[in-house]
């Protein structure tokens, strides 16, 4: 057989081969999807069975796959859920992370400071910095600056409020007025003194909201009078003894505790 001859021969081969090989397959397969149609000692039948019982072993994992992912994916939702519960958890909590002791200590940390020769603190400066400074500003007009020359006894109510967590139940606001009416909007507004309350002042005995001129932190109550921490009274953070009839009324913070 010569050169050609034999590459001809073997390249047939090759695709007599590959036609069987083909065929075997297809046959294999065709059986394996009716394997009842074949003798039990038959050579395709247990080529069958092999293709079978792969197939069947296939499908088991792909279904233990599919019920592990199901299961993962259920285990992720109660991790979920778990997640959501404590991050409801943590949401019921702010707002609420100081007690009334807590803020009241904070707030007597301060007392003492008093205005520089130009009449400014540290409260004026931090709060025209912050972001409610301009959402006030977007309310009341002016701008930050102008918070570095106002009345400040607002300004370090909220700086402790800051600085406890508890700037959500405390209120943040450099207006005594507006503070006022928004512990009212939150159902959170009566003229019984508390610890811990944010007290409201009129000097000549009037009792409403918009005629409100300082505001102050109640730090006790000592029958008739009231123990206050205020800021920007002699310009200065002082304690003081108050009088119901300089009082308007109080807001009362959600403290934790």
């Amino acid at each position: 057989m010569n050169g050609r001859h034999r590459k001809n021969f073997s390249l047939t081969a090759k695709i007599a081969g590959g036609l069987l090989a083909g065929s075997t397959l297809a046959t294999t397969f065709a059986v394996a999807a009716d394997a009842n149609t074949l003798p039990a000692d038959s050579a395709v039948a247990g080529k069958s069975a092999t293709v079978n019982a792969a197939a069947l072993h296939t499908g088991l994992v792909l279904d233990g796959l599919t019920t592990a992912k199901k299961d993962t994916a259920r285990e992720q939702e109660q991790r979920g859920e778990v997640r959501a519960d404590l991050d409801a958890d943590v949401e019921k909590q702010v707002g609420k992370g100081a007690s009334a002791d807590d803020f009241i200590k904070k707030a007597k940390t301060q007392l003492g400071i008093r205005e520089d020769g130009s009449g400014k603190t540290k409260f004026q400066e931090w709060y025209a910095k912050t972001e409610r400074a301009a959402e006030t500003v977007e309310r009341d007009g002016g701008s930050r600056n102008a918070y570095l020359n106002a009345a400040w006894c607002n300004m370090f109510v909220s700086w402790v409020a800051e600085e406890t967590g508890m700037e959500e139940t405390v209120g943040q606001d450099a207006w005594t007025i507006a503070h006022a009416k928004w512990f009212k909007e939150q159902d959170r507004w009566g003229t019984t003194p508390k610890k811990g309350a944010i007290v409201f002042f009129n000097w000549q005995g009037e009792k409403d909201l918009d005629s409100i001129v300082h505001v102050g932190i109640v730090t006790d109550v000592d029958g008739d009078t009231v123990k206050t921490i205020e800021g920007n009274t002699g310009n200065a953070v002082l304690e003081r003894d108050r009088k119901p009839s300089q009082i308007v009324g109080y807001g009362y913070p959600e403290y934790a505790g």
